[in-house]
Formats: C-alpha cells, sequence, structure tokens
C-alpha cells in the first residue's frame, strides 16, 4: 500500500510540476534576479511540495500553495546566505513584490516600519517573523497561537499596511 500511495503523491507531484513549473520558476527569478539560483530553488520547492503534498487541504489553488512553498525556499536561502542582514532589510525583502519599485520606495518603507510601530506586539513579530521565512506553523509554536491564527493576524496587518499606504498616497494600484 505504501508504494501504491507513494506512486500516487509522484503521480500528482509531477501533473504540478508539468502545470506550474514555468510559473513558479518566473516566480523565483523574479525574487532571486538569478536563473541559476531560481534553478536550485525550483529543484528545493518542488523536493518540499512532495513532503507536504498528503498534507494539502486546498483551501487555496495549487499554484498559490507551490508559490508559497517558494517564497518560504527563497526567504531561507536569504537567511542561510545572509546571517547578518538587518530586520529593515529583511523586511525591505518580505514586502518589495508588492511595494513599488521607484523613487518613492524607500519613503514607503520607512513609513511601513513606523506604521508597523503602531501595531500591537504580537502583530508585528508575526510579520516580521515571516519576513525572517519563519512558517506559520513555526510562528503558531513561538507565539503559543493557532496556525490559522497567525496567518490571519498577519494578512490583517498586510491588508492594513497596504490600505493605510493607499490612503497615505504611497501606493498606487494602477501601476
Amino acid at each position: 500500500m505504501g508504494g501504491k500511495n507513494l506512486g500516487g503523491r509522484q503521480s500528482a507531484l509531477e501533473q504540478l510540476y508539468l502545470a506550474y513549473r514555468q510559473d513558479v520558476y518566473h516566480y523565483l527569478c523574479s525574487l532571486t534576479r538569478n536563473a541559476s539560483d531560481a534553478e536550485d530553488l525550483l529543484s528545493e520547492t518542488f523536493l518540499r511540495a512532495l513532503k507536504r503534498l498528503p498534507f494539502f487541504r486546498g483551501d487555496c489553488s495549487a499554484k498559490t500553495w507551490l508559490f508559497g512553498i517558494a517564497r518560504n525556499v527563497w526567504l531561507e536561502s536569504l537567511r542561510r546566505r545572509r546571517p547578518q542582514l538587518d530586520l529593515d532589510d529583511l523586511i525591505d525583502w518580505y514586502l518589495a513584490d508588492e511595494l513599488a519599485a521607484d523613487t518613492d520606495a524607500r519613503a514607503m518603507l520607512a513609513r511601513v516600519r513606523a506604521l508597523l510601530a503602531q501595531k500591537d506586539e504580537r502583530s508585528r513579530r508575526i510579520v516580521y517573523l515571516r519576513a525572517e521565512g519563519y512558517s506559520y506553523a513555526e510562528i503558531a509554536r513561538m507565539l503559543s497561537i493557532s496556525e490559522n491564527s497567525a496567518r490571519v493576524i498577519e494578512h490583517r496587518t498586510r491588508t492594513w499596511l497596504k490600505a493605510t499606504l493607499q490612503k497615505e498616497g504611497y501606493w498606487d494600484e494602477s501601476k
């Protein structure tokens, strides 16, 4: 039975790989800005997907799930390569995919830091831990909360940040 189960996982993974390899690769290229690094991270992403496939609940699309794994793999690679990276730089990297890359980006990132300082300690800590590459499960264990609570708090904090930045003119959805 174990062989059949493994075979089923490999078949499902193969289907995911064929369907989303290019999308995940392009996503990783946009994060790393290096094709060779993106290839390495792509391999690691699908290795992790193989391990986690039995636990995929279908709460989101398979593509979204794979992108989440890819993002975590990338963040962990940053942590390994640049352990001296300070927290502000990690926040910059973490939020970079959603922030405008124009000349006002530094001002916006400074504003993000100021806004995060207004949030409660738990919300700030969750955002910073995600920026450091920790999974929701790891954060939940560290903060003695449920994994779902960690996800919800991070989502609400990011949504609040985005809405506040939009109101203040730092973020333009039309760009």
